[in-house]
This record gives C-alpha cells, sequence and structure tokens, in this order.
C-alpha cells in the first residue's frame, strides 16, 4: 500500500493563481516512468492526481514531482511549498472524505461524489488506471454513497451559490429588495439564480455571451437577460453581480467596473467570483464602491446549515473507516497478485513442458489418452497451488503480505522483480 500517493493543491493549501496555473497534474504524470497507474480529479476548488508508483516510493515520488514541475513550467520549490501529499491508507481514507463531502469547501457538497465517478469514468476511458486505482475510486464511491444514504452530511443544502448569496448579504444585508445579477448561465450561474430566487429577491438578471442561451435561462427564472455587450449597464443596475462563466480570461475587467461605478450616484456594488479562472480581474476590488469576494473567501460563509452537517461528520467518518478496513485487506491481497500469477505461469511451464516430454516418450498415443493426461496434468497443477495461494492471499490481507511473500519467493526461486 505504501505505493499509492496523492499529491494535490487545494483552495486550502493554494491561492486561485496558483490552482489556475496548474490546471491539471495529469500531464506530468503520463511521462513519468515511476508511475504504474494514475487519475485526475480536477474541480473548481481543487486538483489531485493520485498515482501508484513503481518499487521505491520515495524515489518515484521524487521523480513524479520533478515531472510534474517540468511539465507546468512551475519551479519544484513552489510546487513543495503548496502542494500536500498523502501516502498509502491515507490516500484511500482522503479520498473517501473527498468524495463523502468532507473535505469541500461547503461540506457535505453533493456534486463532489459525481466528479470522483467522472474522475474515475475517464482514467478508466484513457487506461491509465488498473487494478490499484480502480479499488481506490470504487471505496471512496462506495464512502460518499453511504454517506448520503445513511446520514444528513447531505441536508439544508449549501452550495457555492448559496454561499456567495450570504457573502453579498453579510457585505450590504437583506436581499429581498435588491437587484442580482448573475453572469454565466451554465451549472453553478443556474444554481445561482435559483438559490436567488429561493431567498426571495425582488429582481434578478442574466448576462451570458450567447443573448439566446440568457433569453432561455431568464425565462425560466422570471429573471431580465443580457448579452455581454450590455454588461457595462447591467452592472450599473444591478446591487449584487456572481459571475460564474468558464471564460479562461476575465470578462469583467476594471475599466468596465469604473465606468458602470460612474452611473451609480455612489451606490456600492457587490462583486462575488465563483470562477476558476478568475471571472474579474483582482484591481476591479479596488475600484471605489466596489466588493469584491472570490472563491478563496467562500470558507468565511458558512451559514446555519453547516452546523446541521458538521454533527453528522462523527458517522460519516466511522462509513469511511469501516470501507477502509475492507480496502486495506483487499488492497493487501492485491499487492500479492502478481506474485501469485508468476507461480501460476512458472507452474504451467513445467506442466507444459513435462506433460510434452511424457507424449514424445509414448509415441504415438491415442487422442484421448493425450486429452486425458492434458487434464490430469491441469487439475494437479490447479490442487496444489490452491492452498497455497489462498493461504497467501489470507495473510497478505491480514497485513503479514511482505513475510509470506518472501517466503515463497525464496521457496520457489522467484526474484522480486519478476512479479512486479
Amino acid at each position: 500500500m505504501h505505493r499509492l500517493v496523492c499529491l494535490g493543491l487545494s483552495h486550502r493549501t493554494a491561492p486561485v493563481e496558483l490552482r489556475e496555473r496548474i490546471g491539471a497534474l495529469g500531464p506530468g504524470a503520463e511521462r513519468c516512468p515511476a508511475v504504474l497507474e494514475h487519475a485526475v480529479l480536477q474541480t473548481c476548488y481543487r486538483v489531485e492526481l493520485y498515482a501508484r508508483l513503481t518499487s521505491g516510493v520515495d524515489d518515484a515520488r521524487d521523480e513524479l514531482l520533478d515531472a510534474l514541475s517540468r511539465a507546468h513550467g512551475v519551479p519544484r520549490e513552489l510546487l513543495l511549498d503548496h502542494l500536500y501529499v498523502h501516502a498509502g491508507e491515507d490516500v484511500a481514507r482522503h479520498l473517501s472524505r473527498v468524495a463523502a463531502g468532507l473535505d469541500s469547501l461547503v461540506l457535505g457538497e453533493a456534486e463532489i461524489l459525481g466528479q470522483v465517478r467522472d474522475a474515475f469514468a475517464s482514467a478508466s476511458a484513457a487506461g491509465t488506471v488498473g487494478p490499484g486505482l480502480t479499488l481506490l475510486f470504487r471505496t471512496a464511491i462506495a464512502s460518499g454513497r453511504r454517506a448520503r444514504a445513511e446520514t444528513a452530511i447531505g441536508a439544508n443544502p449549501a452550495t457555492a451559490s448559496s454561499m456567495a448569496l450570504a457573502l453579498a448579504e453579510g457585505a450590504i444585508g437583506d436581499l429581498r429588495d435588491t437587484h442580482v445579477l448573475v453572469l454565466g448561465a451554465g451549472r453553478i450561474g443556474l444554481q445561482t439564480l435559483k438559490a436567488a430566487r429561493g431567498r426571495g429577491v425582488a429582481r434578478i438578471a442574466v448576462a451570458n455571451r450567447t443573448p439566446e442561451r440568457a433569453a432561455e435561462v431568464a425565462e425560466r427564472f422570471g429573471a431580465t437577460a443580457h448579452g455581454l455587450d450590455e454588461l457595462r449597464d447591467a452592472l450599473a443596475d444591478a446591487d449584487v453581480a456572481i459571475t460564474a462563466t468558464g471564460s479562461e480570461d476575465p470578462v469583467v475587467g476594471v475599466d468596465l467596473v469604473e465606468a458602470a461605478m460612474a452611473s451609480r450616484a455612489g451606490r456600492e456594488l457587490v462583486l462575488v467570483d465563483l470562477a476558476v479562472p478568475a471571472d474579474v480581474e483582482r484591481s476591479a476590488g479596488a475600484v471605489p464602491g466596489v466588493r469584491l469576494f472570490d472563491v478563496d473567501d467562500l470558507r468565511a460563509g458558512l451559514d446555519e446549515a453547516m452546523a446541521a452537517r458538521l454533527r453528522e461528520v462523527p458517522r460519516v467518518e466511522a462509513i469511511i473507516e469501516e470501507e477502509l478496513e475492507t480496502f486495506g485487506r483487499r488492497y493487501r491481497e492485491l499487492e500479492v497478485e502478481p506474485l501469485v500469477s508468476e507461480l501460476r505461469r512458472r507452474a504451467e511451464e513445467v506442466r507444459e513442458r513435462e506433460v510434452g516430454r511424457a507424449l514424445r516418450d509414448l509415441g504415438d498415443v491415442d487422442p484421448r489418452v493425450a486429452e486425458r493426461l492434458e487434464h490430469l496434468s491441469h487439475t494437479l497443477v490447479k490442487k496444489l497451488l490452491h492452498d497455497p495461494t489462498v493461504r497467501l492471499r489470507e495473510r497478505a490481507g491480514v497485513g503479514d503480505a511482505d513475510g509470506v511473500a518472501e517466503t515463497v519467493r525464496d521457496l520457489f526461486g522467484i526474484a522480486e522483480s519478476d512479479d512486479r
């Protein structure tokens, strides 16, 4: 299990700018010979690489860090300053906590379980995962499902969108008599519109790069629609603007904000940027009368739902520990599977050689006799190896994998490199 590793950057360990610069950790892993299997989990608030490494995990981890540094053009020292590392069973515990919503910006968020599933599906389709990471992700997904089915960790919905509205409310007070503009009509934009309507916001507007999409969404929520060419006027009219587009470049520049503020007669504007990469230029927050919040500020926006969810954390952690117990046993069994396969391969070589020799010595043998000899030899090999391989897996499952594997290798003359 010591060959499992997770390297990651999240909202807790790295600023938005570095997470934007890194993007995804997969490209470096693909070019690293120390990596046997890998999968990438990337969300708005985290980017993580899960890998199963070759033997000599410390050297392999150094190789991986060097590969990531080269692939992303980020100094190794900068990565080390912000990167968190999990190894061994802690990798399974961490991913299970992520899937259950315990490590999210918003405790118990529902979306993360689907994102973990998608990460596993993408890695499976790309052929970068094998039996080790397959077991790892299935354990985490099972933990996430059980957490939501058996506890109330997902009750009282508290999404990034609701947190954004809570931040705005903290800045300017009750939102019911305000005008809220949502920039972006994707998943988070729709969640924000729904949350704003649920809070009783009097006036809601939506702006989108495609005016037709803005009009379609606006009709669903009883909102006003705008194209990006109308963004200055829309900002000038709004009290709160929440941005959540998928643009690679800022959509709301400082010049646009200054122009909007010029016609507001000193009325304050709250900007909440939920996008990664950022939608709003950072310097816009320095414009007089503007309050700018980004994803790193959302941590301060916990609402009353968090108290109820926090009470569920011990129950979720107990579920995770149950799943980890099963994971540990199955993973340790998995670690000796290459040795079992090598043992069977060698036994099959001996069987084929000796049966072939016997048939040559016997000369012209009736095909039914030859078939019977083949069957007999297969049965003998299978029965002779059955108990040793069952016990090898059992001993591995209870934590004695290294000792019993070393004994088997010694008895059968198998080098460790042969069963990797």
